[in-house]
């Protein structure tokens, strides 16, 4: 690095430079007047490298007491060992310091809105994103970003893995989520849509005879966000052809292995836990369990058919209920406030109340139990549940009794709560596999089923006429990778035969007619010699926001969307101009 500006960066410097005569460029992190000394610390991308200006060189001396934060320089001087009793061993760059001989001010800056060290207003980091990236811990989540995407790569490439684009302008498809149009200018009144996913362009792709693709695509859905999700993201896209579900699942458990081996240096286990969909609401609730969490749920239906509690034996007795209860071990200090802010953490989730049992004493049996509910159930039933639960002194028992999607959303979202609020989660990496998801589900509100993934998922029974028969305890041939309580990837083994998706449509209240207005193209590509094929598709910026312990998906994400799907950088979305909307044949109507 010989340039006009830096011979080096400012990390690369160390002992061995001590005498050499340099050059560095950046930003001043920092700067400290002791004495008759200023002192500056140089950020760049590398890092940071403490300068020190000498009153000896008197121009340029005057030009360091003008430096502010932020002002950017380039500099020239000797590389010279720290005094004793000055050496920072928090940075790199701590035992060396350059003594600048000269320089210049390649650019002022104005007071900045915020210090690179502040808690700032995150409204204030996303209008100045430019200065936010430069404070360390932003920085070193694009930096970890890079790596990631670079090992995903490299395992693919060496995998021998096509890497394909695919359409950004593309046809609106029905695939779980709203779609963002765009309206075409040459074809007034016609719209492109933006991809969700490259679904269906990727089963095309295997149809054309590339057997493995992939893609760091972006994708958009038009949906409320949360701190998870962004209207747009970046997914891995991969896809292969003459697999089954375990090729899928072993190929890409080898590739998250190898990406925190090189980017953490992170020894993941040798093979994935995997349990069903099933196993996984009724144990934890969740289709996304965190593993590192003791607690599970446990069924206590059958204990509860014939009490007289008419909370419990109701949805005891229903088959689409569940009694079901979770055991914090130790709760000693849990105050009765406590309980009540759980009890309204829960109703979030539909839970019409928390019903509890505090262990005091159990081996006096129901005396040695508090609880507002103990004399609605008998002795027996107490002292099974006692059994049942293994419970002991200082154990506090939470029931769920209700319809079971709202027992389970309510009790799984509290085992993570109370897990977090009583420092229960272990440290550490626990992947999982989740398999055998249903393959619909009933909407309620449309009165009719719906894809539990996607319309192209292929179901484990591959008889069309049996699928049509019971839709609702048909199976799928969908697999998610679960990492710490959060999917990172969702795939499924596709449907490859004309009649099975044809099948499916109708199931899903799709005509023919609708089905060929929305997807002829690929329905007539499937006439023509289609190989069974799978694949799955990775949230990076899930999986960088794991990787890099943040809490935000915001914060590894270079300019992302606000709550409210909206850039404060750039102020978009804004309105377009009247003659934009006039060549696009567009007119805008106010929502009543």
């Amino acid at each position: 690095m010989n340039g006009k500006y830096r011979t080096h960066l400012c990390e690369d410097i160390g002992a061995n430079d001590i005498g050499k005569q340099l050059s560095v460029s950046g930003w001043v992190h920092r700067r400290r007047d002791h004495g008759g000394v200023i002192f500056i610390d140089l950020r760049d991308v590398s890092g940071i490298l403490q300068l020190v200006f000498d009153p000896e060189y008197e121009d340029l001396f005057k030009t360091a007491e003008k430096m502010r934060s932020e002002f950017v320089l380039s500099v020239s001087g000797i590389v010279r060992e720290r005094p004793d009793g000055t050496i920072n061993n928090d940075m790199r760059t701590g035992a060396v310091e350059l003594l600048v001989e000269s320089g210049e001010v390649l650019n002022a800056s104005k007071t900045p809105p915020f210090h690179h060290d502040e808690a700032t207003n995150e409204d204030v980091r996303l209008k100045y994103r430019y200065l936010d990236l430069r404070r360390e811990d932003m920085s070193k989540n694009i930096k970890i970003r890079h790596e990631i995407t670079r090992s995903l790569r490299e395992y693919l490439n060496k995998s021998s893995y096509f890497e394909i684009e695919t359409p950004i302008l593309t046809k609106a498809t029905p695939e779980g989520a709203r779609d963002y149009l765009v309206p075409s200018r040459t074809q007034q009144g016609n719209f492109f849509a933006l991809p969700q996913s490259p679904q269906l362009f990727k089963q095309l792709l295997m149809m054309s005879g590339f057997d493995r693709y992939y893609q760091i695509a972006r994708c958009f859905r038009d949906e409320d966000l949360r701190a998870d999700r962004q209207p747009e993201f970046t997914q891995l896209d991969v896809e292969m052809s003459f697999v089954e579900q375990d090729d899928v699942k072993t190929e890409m458990e080898s590739m998250v292995r190898e990406l925190f081996k090189s980017v953490l240096d992170v020894d993941l286990s040798k093979q994935f836990t995997q349990i069903t969909h099933a196993e996984a609401m009724e144990r934890f609730g969740s289709d996304s369990p965190h593993l590192g969490i003791d607690m599970e749920l446990t069924e206590v239906s059958d204990l509860m058919q014939e009490v007289e509690f008419k909370v419990f034996s109701g949805p005891a007795n229903d088959d689409d209920s569940r009694v079901a209860c979770l055991v914090l071990k130790d709760s000693s200090g849990m105050s009765r406030k406590q309980i009540d802010d759980y009890t309204n953490f829960v109703s979030n989730y539909g839970a019409k109340g928390l019903a509890y049992i505090k262990v005091n004493e159990v081996e006096k049996g129901v005396d040695g139990l508090q609880s507002p509910i103990l004399k609605f159930l008998n002795e027996d039933v107490i002292n099974q549940l006692i059994e049942k639960l293994s419970l002991e002194n200082g154990n506090t028992v939470f029931f769920g009794a209700d319809k079971k999607e709202i027992v389970n959303a309510s009790l799984g979202a509290l085992r993570v709560k109370i897990a977090e609020d009583f420092d229960l989660i272990h440290e550490g990496w626990f992947p999982l596999w989740v398999t055998d998801f249903p393959m619909f589900h009933w909407d309620d509100k449309e009165k009719r089923w719906s894809a539990e993934h996607h319309p192209f998922t292929s179901p484990i029974n591959l008889d069309p006429e049996e699928l049509a028969t019971n839709p609702k305890e048909a199976l799928s041939q969908g697999y998610d990778m679960v990492l710490n309580g959060h999917e990172i990837g969702g795939g499924s083994i596709r449907i490859h035969s004309e009649a099975m998706q044809q099948a499916v449509f109708s199931i899903l209240g799709i005509s023919e007619e609708e089905a060929s207005e929305k997807f002829g193209f690929f329905l007539e590509a499937l006439k023509y010699g289609c190989p069974p094929h799978g694949g799955i598709a990775f949230g990076i910026d899930r999986i960088v926001m794991l990787m890099t312990g943040s809490s935000n998906i915001r914060d590894v994400i270079a300019f992302p969307k606000t709550q409210t799907a909206s850039c404060l950088l750039t102020d978009a979305p804004s309105q377009a101009g009247k003659g934009q909307l006039n060549e696009l044949g567009v007119s805008i109507k106010k929502k009543n």
